[in-house]
């Protein structure tokens, strides 16, 4: 089974596959969105308790559910770096010659992840790897306070980000399209990175009015947005990971296979 998982990733039209998904998830038609969410609350027992919206008949479409917003205060901000996702921890530790490590005994490397050679900013860094599930809370938020000073879109694949392909397609994370987020903080550099994934729609910036254009590198210099510590950054249209490139070697307090709640300390 794992294998033919494999195979039919490979050959399926990605992008298409994935677009297609995108004008479903937006459709206003009632005999469209309303068995959509009902079948996808009942496939990944999906809780409404704490979203603004309770009632699934409420939302105007299924990305409007998927991509719902929270009640205020249900995740409330703790530690010096905190969790920018609800989601489960594949991977944390320290970047290794500018390695970073994506499953057991697979590595892929930041330069390719990020963009561009960014060895010596963080030669004695660490990251998080947080995969957020389908019926998970789909918004993404700023790990630590910070000035946001430049944005890279990244067309790429849309591989499945869960275990099984991240065990056996080697640079899963860097070869998957993904929106590369450069911010300054009083620890030094700090990038967030969105990863897409199969069936995502698409990445929705909060200082951006539409979704970045697919199959376009897009350049985004001289923000210098100030964020807070969990302030939203931006939305996963259907979901995938967020990968957090710290300048300096952490003590993390999750592990691998912990499941986090956005604001969650990561760092104490």
């Amino acid at each position: 089974m794992k294998a033919l998982f494999l195979f039919l990733q490979r050959i399926v039209p990605q992008h298409l596959l994935s677009r297609l998904v995108g004008l479903l998830a937006h459709s206003r038609v009632g005999i469209i969105k309303g068995p959509f969410i009902r079948l996808f609350i009942g496939a990944y027992n999906v809780d409404l308790s704490e979203a603004e919206i309770e009632s699934p008949a409420e939302f105007p479409t299924f990305n409007a559910f998927f991509t719902r917003a929270l009640k205020p205060g249900v995740r409330p901000v703790s530690g010096a770096i905190c969790s920018p996702a609800d989601g489960a921890v594949s991977m944390v530790g320290p970047i290794e010659v500018n390695h970073l490590l994506q499953a057991k005994g697979i590595t892929y490397s930041l330069d390719r992840l990020l963009g561009e050679d960014t060895a010596a900013q963080f030669e004695n860094g660490s990251f998080a790897t947080i995969y957020l599930a389908p019926r998970d809370y789909h918004r993404v938020h700023s790990p630590m306070e910070g000035t946001l000073r430049r944005a890279r879109y990244i067309p790429g694949k849309l591989f499945s980000v869960n275990q099984t392909t991240a065990g056996n397609i080697p640079d899963l994370f860097a070869i998957n399209e993904r929106l590369v987020l450069w911010f300054d903080t009083v620890l030094g550099p700090m990038c967030v990175v969105l990863v897409g994934a199969m069936i995502v729609a698409g990445i929705k910036s909060t200082w951006r009015e539409r979704m970045y254009e697919p199959g376009k590198v897009t350049e985004e210099t001289g923000l210098d947005i100030p964020f807070r510590q969990g302030e939203e950054l931006g939305q996963f249209q259907l979901g995938s990971t967020v990968i957090v490139v710290l300048p300096r070697a952490e003590k993390f307090e999750v592990a691998p296979g912990d499941t986090v709640r956005m604001g969650q300390a990561l760092v104490k």
